[in-house]
């Protein structure tokens, strides 16, 4: 909670300290790819790769051309498999965990110049609301789990994901004019992604963190 609290006055002290001209707003579409991971959650354990795409908007702040506000709402992939290299053959590697999210990061934005075509960085929190998630080919059991305690057919056995996690995501990238731009991001998360796994493996208390890299397109409207 503490860090929930921490990341929402990052996004409101912004919000509050500078001068937001919301009448120049500019609106895009954005799309990509994800590189997403759990830890401490499966095992095995290895990256899902997914899709992420949605909608944004550019709130200036400041008289500036310079520095911005970027709220985003997107669909968001996130997750694992079961495809650690290491576990080629095991039970368990042709697992997939997917999450499915509708997300809302909320980034502040600097452009190195006033240039129009110049590089810019991203940071800022990540709200994501599980729409889905999918489990397939999973071991009937995973190796943290007493067999002669857990019963198998108990739904919980690989992990019910949380409705609502949170983040903190930071990024770079390259507009084109201002209107074309490619980012590359790393959202690290801040949030247990499955509650019910708290004390597994058995005996310890290590968080379920998600984490995403990703690489997205986006368009910006004049």
């Amino acid at each position: 909670m503490k860090k929930f609290l921490l990341a929402s006055a990052l996004a409101f002290s912004t919000m509050s300290f500078a001068q937001i001209d919301f009448s120049s707003t500019r609106f895009g579409v954005t799309a990509g790819g994800n590189y997403s991971r759990v830890k401490n959650a499966h095992n095995p354990s290895g990256p899902r790769f997914t899709v992420q795409g949605g909608v944004l908007a550019l709130i200036p702040i400041g008289k500036e051309n310079q520095f911005f506000l970027q709220p985003e709402v997107v669909y968001f992939g996130a997750g694992e498999t079961g495809k650690d290299k290491d576990a080629k053959g095991i039970d368990g590697y042709n697992a997939v965990y997917a999450n499915n999210y509708l997300s809302v990061p909320i980034s502040f934005k600097a452009y190195f110049s006033e240039a129009e075509s110049e590089f810019f960085g991203l940071i800022g929190p990540r709200f994501n609301f599980l729409l889905s998630q999918n489990v397939k080919n999973a071991p009937v059991l995973r190796p943290y789990y007493d067999p002669d305690v857990v019963d198998a057919s108990l739904p919980n056995v690989n992990g019910k994901a949380s409705k609502f996690n949170f983040g903190i995501g930071i990024g770079v990238g390259y507009s084109y004019k201002r209107q074309l731009e490619l980012a590359a991001r790393y959202d690290f998360g801040l949030s247990n992604t499955y509650p019910g796994l708290d004390h597994e493996p058995k005996g310890t208390d290590k968080g379920k963190s998600e984490q995403v890299l990703s690489l997205s397109l986006s368009y910006i409207f004049q």
